[in-house]
């Protein structure tokens, strides 16, 4: 199924969107990756879901990606005798080991981890930002706080640190369980929640290895400060603004949004934008004109990929949802304007072999004006070097491994095809110029480009450029080197 527009939709599903019927609405409608909230699914839920999808999927014949979501450490404040308390701004808060119910004065921490991280100085945020402390002093059983931003705080709310860089890992028990049952599914992609730094990316791969594709959510400070190492160390990222904007001040997310998404692309690692896209959708079937521009914003950028929460998850209005975001996606890349936007940020290719060849192939089809890029991959690597140069025609990933199929499925600009790998070199161009032309790729007398490894088959080694012409029954009449 032919998309008509190169940035990916990635939908949650959730409670109004689990349905067999309801799936197979969304997908039609445009999404192209799904995402399983471990947070609030069951292990049997989940399994559920992914039999759903992969259902879809078959019918289709073509490759849906699967993202499992991890929920990463959550930490809470205990419990006030009254419920709930207010904070005055100035006045002096203690959080402690003291399991005695809470006053407007302390109240119970149960998080050994946030006493041996916390220093003076250092900034804690209740409640996703409602309340601010400015810790005063701290030891291994008390952290007394003077109240920065008060209001009312209830029991067992969140409590984040933005300046504090916790000695933990980035899996919980939960996590691990979440984790080994989603790789026993055969989930696509793994989302990574409380990153603090590419350490935190390498334990999670020791533990997957090659079964799952690693999607780091950036959300704390520390990982940005680490942003280049978390980065490199990780499959994709995503810019998760809605934790950013918690634990960081607000006004602060845009400009990093884009040095984010702009790290990722020369680094040629997917990157997906989430959180609030399309947030009135959840009631309303319009969305906002600041949304309408807030997902363009993500488009013109050239992100790889736009998520949708709980729109998608909980919403009254799911289907669209998905075709309002289609909508404005199309619309932006055809704005006369979205190539000087898209190619204003340079990705320079990394010195070696397989990155000059991405980037020839790419000047090549601008230069004779083909009408696609055909690569053959095993691994997926080969689709995102070109991919990372953003190309202005089709990119189409012809694999034998399905689960590379299915991973380049949230790849920007890529069509992500299941076949088997040629016999010869002559083969493998009758192939890519039959498959193009029955897509709707190329018309006749249309060129293209392919790229591959030779030998044929060999993972990680593209060294070779073709141009091929198709004739009207899509078959090469013409072909160079």
């Amino acid at each position: 199924m032919r998309r008509n527009r190169r940035v990916k939709i990635l939908a949650t599903l959730g409670p109004a969107s689990s349905s067999p019927e309801m799936v197979e609405r969304l997908f039609l409608a445009g999404v192209d990756v799904f995402r399983i909230n471990m947070s609030h699914s069951t292990h049997e839920g989940a399994k559920t879901l992914y039999n759903t999808v992969r259902a879809c999927a078959a019918r289709h014949r073509h490759p849906i990606g699967i993202l499992a979501d991890l929920q990463g450490p959550k930490f809470r404040i205990g419990e006030f005798a009254a419920g709930r308390v207010t904070l005055a701004p100035k006045s002096i808060f203690t959080l402690d080991c003291d399991e005695t119910l809470g006053t407007a004065e302390r109240v119970f921490l149960p998080h050994q981890q946030i006493f041996d991280g916390v220093a003076a100085g250092h900034n804690l945020v209740l409640d996703d930002g409602k309340l601010r402390l400015r810790v005063l002093e701290a030891s291994n059983v008390r952290i007394v706080t003077e109240v920065v931003a008060g209001g009312i705080l209830a029991s067992r709310k969140g409590i984040s640190m933005p300046d504090t860089l916790l000695p933990i890992s980035p899996l919980t028990e939960k996590d691990k369980a979440d984790l080994s049952h989603a790789l026993k599914l055969g989930v696509d992609w793994v989302a990574l929640s409380f990153v603090q730094r590419a350490e935190d990316v390498h334990e999670v791969r020791r533990l997957i290895g090659t079964r799952a594709a690693i999607l780091s959510k950036i959300e704390k400070p520390s990982a940005v400060t680490d942003l280049d190492n978390v980065v490199a160390a990780s499959d994709g990222i995503m810019v998760a603004r809605g934790d950013l904007g918690v634990e960081m001040p607000v006004e602060k997310v845009p400009g990093l949004q884009k040095r984010i998404t702009r790290t990722a692309r020369a680094a040629g690692k997917p990157v997906v934008i989430a959180t609030q896209m399309l947030e009135s959708m959840i009631s309303s079937p319009m969305p906002t004109r600041a949304e309408v521009s807030d997902v363009a914003t993500a488009v013109f950028d050239g992100a790889d990929a736009i998520m949708l929460s709980a729109e998608s998850a909980v919403g009254q209005y799911p289907v669209e949802a998905i075709q309002t975001m289609d909508h404005i996606a199309t619309e932006v890349e055809h704005d006369p304007i979205y190539e000087a936007i898209l190619y204003a940020t340079k990705t320079e290719p990394q010195p070696t072999g397989a990155d000059a060849i991405a980037q020839a192939a790419s000047a090549i089809a601008d230069t004779v004006r083909l009408g696609a890029i055909v690569c053959y991959t095993a691994t997926g690597s080969t689709v995102l070097r070109v991919t990372r140069e953003r190309p202005g025609i089709p990119v189409i990933g012809l694999t034998p491994v399905e689960a590379t199929a299915r991973r380049l499925s949230l790849v920007w600009g890529v069509q992500s095809i299941l076949t088997g790998d040629p016999e010869n070199l002559s083969h493998m161009v009758r192939k890519a110029c039959r498959i193009a032309f029955e897509e709707g790729l190329v018309k006749p007398r249309d060129g293209l480009i392919i790229t591959a490894g030779v030998p044929l088959g060999s993972p990680g080694a593209t060294n070779m450029i073709r141009i091929a012409f198709v004739d009207d029954s899509g078959a090469p009449i013409a072909e160079e080197v």
